[in-house]
């Protein structure tokens, strides 16, 4: 068995981390949209009674007894072109974690897709179609340009939600859940853990429809999926959102087999910087707590209590007897979250 990663080299290597870079961009984006609101720099909603939260996973728009849900995410050049089959499938699969994290349950879809050439679109197309079949959200429309100088894509799901989960919802006293798929294996030599793509399509539905179910049950009104940002990255997102910070005990965190915080430390790295395919953060209320992982646990998925939040704004993590190690200071600088006018103008 291997020593544990010292807790202060972990942390410096996941802030210089690319799956922390991508996500703290999403600050300087925000702030130049702020900006430009009428509201200025602290009118963080684009509009209070259209219920649009800068910072949530997708658009949370008010109709009739519930919400429409508007997600969109864009694939990284890279990734486009290296795996076009896996990142057509993956703009899919990731649109509808957005729509599951937030309580919804997906309509369709819609694509922006660039290209040189159809044979270069074919790939991304069926990767596309795959996990429209698997997941059962059709593929309504989108934009194409087979003459594009490199291929691009970008993906937007449309859903609905009864009860809403969100990234401002999560309280000082309430414990941070982790749910995930361990049912797979790693993509290759990439950071993706494949849960989904050779998992039977009925318990790929029956799984995401587990987070609305835990709205509508109000278990949790607080929720994150688990992104390129990684296990610890996208804790950050969810907990600076609702103003709170957080002790996250790393020996908690649920890992497959030989990734565990006392295994190889490259190997511990990878599955805290990975994408899971199927992976929640929750907030959730102690009484709340054993009907949900309950739950979750009869659908064949790990569940765990990782950390417990507070009203400190700092996010430390802890393991064992190890001197915590401080990951995150919200009052001292954002992660995405609008800079301050002192700031963005520095």
């Amino acid at each position: 068995m291997s020593s544990p990663l010292p807790l202060t080299d972990l942390v410096s290597t996941l802030r210089a981390g690319r799956g922390f870079a991508h996500k703290r961009d999403i600050s300087d984006v925000v702030t130049a949209l702020a900006q430009a609101l009428p509201g200025g720099l602290a009118d963080t909603t684009l509009a209070a009674d259209q219920g649009v939260l800068l910072g949530d996973d997708c658009a949370a728009i008010p109709d009739a007894d519930g919400h429409l849900l508007l997600a969109i995410e864009g694939m990284v050049e890279d990734f486009v072109e290296q795996m076009p089959w896996f990142a057509g499938y993956s703009g899919v699969m990731v649109n509808l974690s957005d729509i599951a994290a937030m309580g919804g349950r997906p309509i369709a879809v819609v694509d922006a897709l660039w290209s040189q050439g159809q044979a270069g679109a074919d790939p991304v197309l069926k990767g596309m179609a795959a996990a429209s079949a698997a997941y059962g959200v059709p593929i309504v429309g989108g934009h194409s340009n087979n003459r594009a100088a490199r291929g691009q894509l970008a993906v937007a799901v449309l859903g609905r939600a009864k009860a809403l989960l969100s990234s401002f919802q999560a309280r000082a006293g309430q414990s941070l859940v982790m749910l995930v798929d361990l049912r797979g294996r790693w993509k290759q030599n990439q950071p993706f853990w494949n849960a989904s793509t050779e998992a039977p399509p009925a318990r790929l539905r029956s799984d995401l429809a587990l987070l609305p179910e835990i709205a509508e049950a109000g278990w949790s009104a607080a929720a994150k999926d688990i992104s390129m940002a990684g296990i610890l990255g996208t804790a950050l997102m969810l907990l600076e959102c609702s103003r709170v910070g957080c002790r996250i005990n790393l020996n908690a965190i649920p890992h497959p087999p030989g990734h565990g915080p006392l295994d190889a430390p490259a190997a511990w790295l990878r599955w805290l910087q990975a994408f899971p395919s199927f992976g929640f953060l929750l907030s959730v209320d102690t009484p709340n707590l054993a009907p949900l992982m309950q739950r979750c646990e009869a659908q064949g998925l790990a569940c765990a209590v990782i950390g417990q939040v507070n009203d400190s704004r700092e996010v430390w993590l802890t393991q064992g007897d190890a001197e915590p190690a401080l990951l995150w200071d919200f009052q001292r600088e954002p992660f995405i979250c609008p800079r301050t006018a002192t700031e963005a103008a520095a």
